[in-house]
Formats: C-alpha cells, sequence, structure tokens
C-alpha cells in the first residue's frame, strides 16, 4: 500500500474506508491498526467531521451537575438558588446555563442577598473542609518520625530559629527563640535526643508588658514540663501605643526563649552539621 511508506497518495480512498470504519463504530487506534496510519495529523483529516462512537468518549464527573443545573435554572431559580442546591461555584453555573433564559426577578434584593450569602457561606465551608482534609492527609505522612529524620530537621529547625555568632558578635551558646509551642516541643524533642541534660536548660519569658505575664509563664510552665525552679526572670517588652499590633488577645503567651549552659561546643557541632547538610544537598538542575 502505497500509503504505508508515509505518502498516503490515495487519500480519497483512505478516507472513505476511514469514515466507514468509523461508523461501524471503531474507535481511532482501531482504525489507526486497521488501515496502518501511524500519523496523527493525516488520521485527523482522514476522520474530520466524524463524530465518535459514544462507547469511547469517557464520562465526564460535571455532566450530571451541569444538566441538573440546567434543569434547575429552567425552573426558575437564580445562580445564587442554583449554588446553593449544588454546592458548586457560580462561575461554573453561569457557564453551565449562560444560553439559557434569564428568569424573572420573584425575591426582593435582600431577600436575594440572603440567599446569596448562604451560598457563599455553603462555598467557604466546603473549602474550609477540603483545607482540612490536605492538613490531615500530609500530617498522616508523618505518623512516625526516626532519630535520623529528627535530627535533622533539629539541625534546619535551629539554624533558621534559633541565635548564631556573628562576627559584631562572636558567640557560641545555643539559644532557641519562638512564640510557637509546637516548635518549642520539637526543639526540646531534639535537645533530648542530642541527651542534653534537662538540667543545663535555662527558660525566660518575653513577654509584651499590656499581656498577662504571669499567666504567660504558667503556659510555658506547662508546655515544658518545668516548674519555675528552671525559668529566669521575665523580660516585658515596652508598650509602644502607635504600634498596631497583632499579637494580642487571650492566646498571646509572648515567646519563650531556650537557652543551653555549657553548649559551646554543642554550637559547634550545630554549627558543622548544618554545613554537611548544605554540602550534601544535590546541586539544582
Amino acid at each position: 500500500m502505497t500509503h504505508a511508506t508515509g505518502k498516503y497518495a490515495d487519500f480519497e480512498g483512505l478516507r472513505e474506508k476511514a469514515v466507514a470504519l468509523r461508523r461501524e463504530g471503531l474507535s481511532r487506534r482501531q482504525i489507526r491498526d486497521r488501515l496502518y496510519v501511524d500519523n496523527n495529523d493525516i488520521l485527523n483529516r482522514l476522520l474530520e467531521g466524524e463524530p465518535a462512537p459514544e462507547w469511547t468518549k469517557r464520562p465526564n464527573a460535571k455532566d450530571d451537575l451541569r444538566e441538573k443545573a440546567r434543569e434547575l435554572r429552567l425552573q426558575g431559580m437564580t445562580y445564587d438558588q442554583i449554588q446553593v442546591e449544588l454546592g458548586r461555584s457560580k462561575s461554573s453555573i453561569s457557564l453551565w446555563v449562560r444560553d439559557l433564559p434569564k428568569p424573572e426577578r420573584k425575591r426582593t434584593r435582600e431577600e436575594a442577598s440572603a440567599i446569596a450569602r448562604r451560598g457563599w457561606e455553603g462555598t467557604l465551608q466546603r473549602r474550609e473542609a477540603e483545607r482540612q482534609k490536605t492538613k490531615r492527609d500530609a500530617a498522616a505522612e508523618f505518623a512516625a518520625m526516626t532519630d535520623r529524620e529528627l535530627f535533622a530537621v533539629g539541625v534546619a529547625l535551629y539554624w533558621a530559629e534559633g541565635s548564631k555568632s556573628k562576627p559584631h558578635r562572636p558567640q557560641e551558646r545555643v539559644t532557641f527563640t519562638n512564640s510557637d509551642p509546637k516548635m518549642i516541643k520539637v526543639f526540646l524533642a531534639w535537645l533530648h535526643l542530642l541527651d542534653v541534660p534537662p538540667a543545663h536548660l535555662k527558660f525566660h519569658v518575653h513577654i509584651h508588658e499590656s499581656a498577662n505575664a504571669s499567666e504567660a509563664e504558667r503556659f510555658w510552665m506547662d508546655q515544658v514540663g518545668h516548674d519555675s525552679g528552671s525559668f529566669g526572670k521575665t523580660t516585658l517588652k515596652r508598650h509602644n501605643p502607635t504600634t498596631n499590633r497583632k499579637n494580642t488577645g487571650e492566646g498571646y503567651r509572648g515567646c519563650l526563649v531556650v537557652r543551653v549552659n555549657k553548649s559551646a561546643e554543642l554550637y559547634r557541632r550545630i554549627e558543622g552539621w548544618w554545613c554537611g547538610i548544605v554540602d550534601a544537598t544535590p546541586p539544582i538542575g
């Protein structure tokens, strides 16, 4: 056959065969194999204007929703009402039903606004459910952590959030400050992995003077499992009335400073570990 060489000389004759096979209900792959057409552009031209048989069409999960949306629109529902009914965005609903006649307004603007709010609230609830599911699924990936994983996490955590020796302030001491109890938890677990004696730990609360310092101290003592003997004097930050502070309210507990006494050697090892992580990281590209 001449077309088997790639020249497709008898194109019209080949098209007749392709159309006939298509109307018999064959798929593109079956026609391609039957006629030895390995060029997709040629196959497209051969089948131009011929619809695919129903059995080859992939089901679309949105088809049922689209048909339901059109049915509701024909019943006279607005976009807001359809959104409440189907739980889909108004942009999707608009694409599905915009060719249908607009229903006559039957409600006041206040009633329509109330329906719109319910639709938006439903959308927000679905988004929040999806957001929480994503977080739960991601958390499940770390159902357990090896010592090696905790070791690497702790090194990176300290080098991101811990104090570091600077040329203008050459101070080799392990000090970690954070306002997130979860970060403090991971850091203390890392110190425990490194066999740092609990007696070497000293805690200080840094908090704004307008907050409840005593309550914050009790909160952090509970979080770290140490009594007041391990806590130094609390540092109060001076109030500036011109500053628009965001860290206010009942959930504000200030920051906890964790200092490790006799930690110069540990600090040097942390710096070395971090350099080792950097050197071992594969290059990009």
